[in-house]
């Protein structure tokens, strides 16, 4: 009998990325799943391209020269049949909870109506898994990821291994770097509240780890039971850190499973790894994760070790002109602290 699970894409403007990562996600070899997109209201009509897509009535096109066009450019078999949840009353009020039929709409799509953010977009889904009586994990998935057929059957085998693993990780490479590591493990430091990620490959079938990426994370449902859903404070980064930190200290395990292999678009989800965006969050969330769990000493030390490191980072960024990068560190960092 195989574990039913709960895959979960966020969707934001990236309907193509989207589309891509489907059609990986429907050609694994693991029999047992159903894809749930989260649309958080895209303004480019998102939803609208992907039900095309599921009907076969759009193909994406992909060039010769992608770098994993063998993972994602063979079409799956279509149409492929949906549920579609126009806003997030229609899905709290359905009519058609706790049925159990893995044949039977493998893809659920639900429109949130607002841009609530990651953590406020996969909560939709992780509570519509939750009220199925048939779900056994949920797995977290970004949208602009491709998959291997065989990481998510390699990522439960490491996940079953012991019952006290809540949340299974994998090896996630550079999708235009297709060799070259993202993660394949991480630590989290208490004192410098920062997490320094694997890159490099590790000689076992799995290890634990302090940190799981949301990127691509296997959670144990009973793990909600205990710990809660994500934190919809945090709107975007850091909610990863937060979930896999309350998951530790509840009792459970993290563990990556080094042998399951998808690839990451790093960035494409906030125009840029080192973005004004993506860098005002990142600050503002670390801080207000630290003020959240840690004690007073290391309070002090992790926002000390912060600051002093960005400092010569606002030098460097200052004699390039990038001063946006710096007035959106300072903003960060200034409403991690005092906005609650």
């Amino acid at each position: 009998m195989y574990p039913k699970i709960y895959i979960v894409l966020l969707n934001y403007n990236g309907w193509v990325d989207t589309i891509e990562c489907l059609e990986s996600i429907f050609k694994i070899d693991y029999p047992n799943y159903k894809v749930i997109v989260v649309d958080n209201n895209s303004p480019n009509d998102s939803i609208r391209y992907i039900k095309a897509w599921a009907d076969d009535k759009l193909n994406v096109w992909r060039s010769p020269q992608s770098p994993l066009r063998h993972y994602s450019y063979l079409p799956v078999q279509k149409p492929i049949s949906y549920k579609l949840y126009n806003n997030l009353f229609e899905l709290e009020n359905r009519q058609d909870t706790h049925h159990i039929d893995s044949n039977e709409d493998p893809l659920v799509l639900i429109q949130t109506g607002s841009n609530g953010g990651f953590a406020f977009g996969n909560n939709a889904a992780i509570k519509y898994a939750l009220s199925e009586k048939d779900v056994d994990y949920v797995l977290l998935l970004n949208n602009d990821t491709v998959v291997e057929k065989d990481f998510l059957a390699k990522m439960l085998q490491t996940a079953i291994s012991s019952p006290n693993i809540g949340i299974t990780g994998c090896k996630i490479y550079y999708y235009d770097w297709p060799d070259k590591i993202w993660f394949n493990g991480a630590i989290f430091n208490e004192w410098t509240g920062t997490t320094i990620h694997c890159q490099s490959d590790i000689d076992a079938t799995w290890s634990q780890s302090t940190f799981i990426t949301g990127c691509s994370m296997l959670i144990r449902k009973d793990v909600f039971r205990k710990v809660g859903l994500l934190d919809e404070s945090y709107f975007m980064y850091i909610e990863d850190l937060d979930f896999s930190y309350r998951t530790r200290h509840a009792g459970y395990d993290l563990a990556v499973a080094h042998t399951a292999e998808i690839w990451h678009k790093v960035g494409a989800s906030s125009d840029g790894e080192f973005s004004v965006f993506s860098t005002y969050w990142i600050l503002r969330n670390r801080v207000r994760f630290i003020l959240k769990h840690m004690p007073l000493l290391k309070r002090i030390t992790a926002i000390g070790f912060i600051i002093s490191t960005r400092f010569f980072k606002w030098t460097e960024y200052f004699f390039y002109g990038k001063t946006d990068l710096i007035l959106a560190q300072l903003k960060g960092i200034k409403d991690g602290i005092l906005i609650r």
